[in-house]
C-alpha cells in the first residue's frame, strides 16, 4: 500500500491505495465493523460494540465503542458516532473530494457521551475505484481541541496500519459474508456521495 502523511494546521491526512480492494467492500465494511475490529489493527485494538447499532441501508447516527491503544501508550474507549452530513461544518466538508466518505466524530470517552455528546474531533475517510483497485484518504480533524502535527503523527501511523490491513483481510471477509442474506446480520449501505462542500449530500441515503 502507497501512503503519503501530510498536515495543513487543521488535521493530518493520510492518502493512499490499494489493489484489489473495491469501493463496495469498503461501503460494507463500516456496516459490520464488529466483523473486522481484531483484523484492523490486531496489535491495538480490542472487540468492538455497538452503542447503536447501523440499519441496513443507512448506518447514520449508529454508534461504536472501540477501545484501542495507540502506539504512545494511550489506551482510549472511544464512542465513535457515524455523523449526518447536513451536521458536519462547511470548512470540514470541503476536505471530501473522492466518490464515497464516511464522517465519524469521537463524542466522548464513556457512557455518558450517549447522554451528552460532545464532539472532540472528525475523522474522515474517502475513497474511490480506480483501474487497480481503490485511492482514498483518511484525514484527523480535532475540534474541541486542535491536534498538534506530533499528535497528527500518533493517528497517522494508527490509521496506515489499520487502512494497510483492509489489504489483507478485507476482500476475503467481503466475500465470506454474502453468504448471509439476512441484513439484521450483514447490513449494506452504499456510500456514494454527490454535490461538494456545503452541498455534499449522500447519493442514496435519505
Amino acid at each position: 500500500m502507497k501512503t503519503k502523511v501530510t498536515y495543513d494546521g487543521k488535521g493530518t491526512h493520510l492518502e493512499w491505495q490499494h489493489e484489489g480492494v473495491t469501493p463496495k467492500m469498503i461501503d460494507w465494511f463500516w456496516s459490520n465493523m464488529e466483523k473486522a475490529m481484531l483484523l484492523w489493527h490486531p496489535e491495538q485494538h480490542e472487540p468492538l460494540e455497538w452503542a447503536v447499532s447501523p440499519k441496513h441501508g443507512n448506518p447514520i447516527g449508529s454508534i461504536h465503542i472501540a477501545p484501542q491503544t495507540w502506539n504512545d501508550g494511550t489506551r482510549q474507549n472511544l464512542y465513535i458516532r457515524f455523523e449526518d452530513l447536513n451536521d458536519i461544518p462547511d470548512w470540514v466538508k470541503e476536505y471530501v473530494v473522492y466518490e464515497h466518505c464516511v464522517i465519524v466524530a469521537a463524542i466522548g470517552l464513556g457512557e455518558e457521551s450517549l447522554k451528552n455528546p460532545e464532539v472532540m474531533g472528525y475523522r474522515i475517510h474517502q475513497w474511490q475505484k480506480t483501474d487497480y483497485g481503490v485511492e482514498g484518504k483518511s484525514s484527523a480533524i480535532g475540534i474541541k481541541k486542535l491536534e498538534s502535527e506530533e499528535d497528527g503523527l500518533i493517528w497517522a501511523t494508527h490509521c496506515e496500519e489499520e487502512i494497510g490491513n483492509w489489504g489483507v483481510f478485507l476482500p476475503q471477509l467481503y466475500n465470506l459474508y454474502r453468504v448471509v442474506k439476512n441484513t439484521e446480520y450483514n447490513p449494506y449501505a452504499d456510500l456514494s456521495l454527490e454535490g461538494k462542500g456545503k452541498d455534499l449530500k449522500y447519493k442514496y441515503i435519505k
